[in-house]
This record gives C-alpha cells, structure tokens and sequence, in this order.
C-alpha cells in the first residue's frame, strides 16, 4: 500500500507541506477578492492534493476561510474539527459511506482542525478547496499548551496531533 503512496508522491510531484503531510497546488484563480477589515486581496480560489501516510499527521491549525476536503484514493482519514464554540467533531473521509465515510466535507473558516490516517500503515490522497483562497498569511499553526488550556477536555487528541514547541 505504501508503495502506492510513493507512486503518488512522485507522480503528482508533491512536495513537503509545512503542516506534515504532502502537498501540491494545482489551481489558483486569476480573480481576486478583498476579504476582512482590513480588505486583503485573496484569490476567489485555491485547491491542492495532499497527502499523508502511516502516523504522520496534518498539526492543528487554522485558516480564515473555509476548506472544502474530497476523497481520491487511499484509506480513510478522521479530520478533528474544534469548531468557534468548542465542540469537537470527528469526520471520516474515505470511499464508504456503509462505515460512515464521505467523500467531501467542509471544515469552517477560523475552526481548529488536524488530520491523521485512521488505520495505521496505509495512506490517503485527498483534495482542499479554500474560498476565499488560500494564503500562508491566513494560516496559523497551534501552539500546543495554549490548545490545552482553551480544551483541556481533549487533551489526548490535542497532544497526539501537534508539535511541542
């Protein structure tokens, strides 16, 4: 299975992405937009592949639109959603919908979310959507003590998807 993920990699020429994982962009539209108080110009839209495999895992974090995930290939991934009133949601993506798996599945702007394999050893390729478009200027990675502090009620999957800096 693993292979397969290589094949991936290398096929689709993915690169490292800063969150863990693999990425690629593959669209950014031509068309701006003006977004927040401030009125910073974002592409309409951005979309990529990512991938990620065995316990590797995309750290919590947050962007200020929505992200609109689909499944391509692979075994199903959980994304944990802590969303702007503290509830945490876990989403399956993945090609069954008889285990509660979907094939697409929004995660709301400025909601912390991660992403982990759900079974180990295998990998998942997926799709983001951002729109407004995804910029690094909109991304904000958790600091892990201050993510425990605001939802200690889950620390476990907190501590297990990020970084301790």
């Amino acid at each position: 299975m693993l292979s397969k993920a290589r094949y991936w990699i290398e096929k689709l020429e993915l690169q490292p992405h800063p969150e863990g994982g693999f990425y690629k962009e593959t669209y950014r539209s031509e068309s701006i937009t003006f977004v927040g108080e401030e009125g910073k110009q974002r592409n309409h839209g951005t979309a990529i592949y990512f991938l990620l495999l065995e316990d590797k895992f995309s750290a919590f974090h947050r962007i200020q639109s929505d992200e609109l995930w689909h499944f391509y290939a692979g075994s199903p991934l959980h994304i944990y959603v802590i969303d702007q009133q503290g509830h945490l949601q876990t989403i399956c993506l993945g090609s069954n919908p008889e285990k509660g798996e979907q094939f697409q599945a929004v995660v709301p702007a400025h909601c912390w979310f991660a992403s982990c394999m759900a079974q180990p050893h295998t990998y998942a390729l997926v799709g983001c959507t951002v729109a407004p478009g995804f910029d690094f200027q909109d991304f904000e990675m958790a600091e892990r003590n201050t993510l425990l502090g605001q939802y200690p009620q889950y620390a476990q999957i907190i501590t297990a998807l990020t970084y301790d800096r």
